[in-house]
């Protein structure tokens, strides 16, 4: 049985060595010093790059983002509604049609 010995890193910790490389534009060199992987500090610096921007989004435009998906999501489930209702209702007909012949 393998013994998982992965290293668990602070979200403060990814930060300060996304900064890092940022500021110094060396993430070898940052790697390094703090004994990380090059490959998963470079995937951090990608994440941050793009996810970044939520952090200057305002709680206005994180509800405004939500309600979307909300409507989204019961303009799907109105959909599906609409479907069964007309299902049935051609099953009704046909339903009725074959009790009076």
């Amino acid at each position: 049985m393998p013994n998982n010995t992965r290293k668990k890193y602070t979200p403060e910790f990814k930060f300060k060595l996304v900064e890092e490389t940022l500021k110094t534009d060396n993430m070898t060199a940052t790697a390094r010093k703090y004994s990380v992987n090059f490959g998963l500090l470079a995937k951090w610096k990608s994440l941050f790059s793009e996810r970044g921007k939520q952090i200057f989004e305002t709680n206005a435009d994180k509800e405004k983002e939500d309600l979307k998906k909300k409507v989204a999501k019961l303009e799907q489930i109105i959909g599906k509604k609409e479907v069964e209702l007309s299902l049935l209702k051609n099953f009704s007909d046909f339903y009725e049609s074959r009790k009076q012949t």
